[in-house]
């Protein structure tokens, strides 16, 4: 369990195909040294396994379920990664209940820089949409944030200076795909009322975002 906010933006330095799997090895210089194999890693919202781990890296194995609900096989050497350790039991919970089980991509569709923040609106698939409610809580590539408005199948959320700069939000575009994990929470009332969802990165989803 993690709590949606960010310890390190890390870099992809290794991207190598195992199978239809994929092994990510990943720069980051604070959260390397006290990673443990077999530890749980927070990487752009999505739960990992350690598997291999340096002074300044570590390496995890994505496998073929992953890659299909997650954004993770669309990185590139060299693109920022969010990263962020499992919650500890004694730690503070800052953010929110974040699993790291990603449940859909999400489109960019507007990035709007305001006096004091940065506005960023996501296109989600239409039957997620009864997830998302205003003022409700949602991880974006694994950081926790508040939805500020809610339109149909798209939301905003505002970022403050510090998530900016200290996250890989800095270096999205319009048209960029990111993880959306939906709070757990709303999850389980839909589930308790007959209401769910499935997705996966279907090649549908991707040609109808230009892919």
């Amino acid at each position: 369990m993690f709590t949606g906010l960010v310890e390190e933006v890390g870099i992809l330095k290794q991207k190598t195909q195992f199978g239809d799997g994929l092994r990510l090895t990943i720069e980051a210089e604070k959260i390397s040294p006290e990673l443990t194999i077999g530890e749980s890693v927070n990487i752009n919202g999505a739960c990992q396994t350690v598997t291999h781990t340096t002074k300044n890296s570590f390496t995890v194995e994505t496998i073929e379920e992953t890659l299909k609900k997650t954004t993770l096989g669309f990185l590139r050497n060299g693109e920022r990664i969010n990263l962020e350790r499992s919650l500890q039991a004694n730690a503070r919970l800052g953010g929110h209940f974040v699993l790291g089980h990603v449940d859909t991509p999400g489109e960019i569709i507007e990035l709007t820089t305001l006096s004091a923040s940065h506005e960023v609106r996501i296109k989600i698939p239409e039957n997620f949409s009864k997830y998302i409610v205003r003022v409700g809580s949602i991880a974006v590539e694994g950081i926790s944030l508040t939805l500020a408005e809610v339109r149909e199948n798209t939301f905003a959320v505002a970022i403050i200076p510090h998530t900016w700069k200290e996250t890989n939000f800095s270096g999205k575009r319009v048209g960029d795909l990111v993880n959306i994990e939906f709070d757990i929470l709303g999850k389980y009332v839909a589930k308790f009322l007959g209401i769910e969802s499935e997705s996966k990165l279907t090649e549908e989803w991707l040609k109808e975002l230009g892919y």
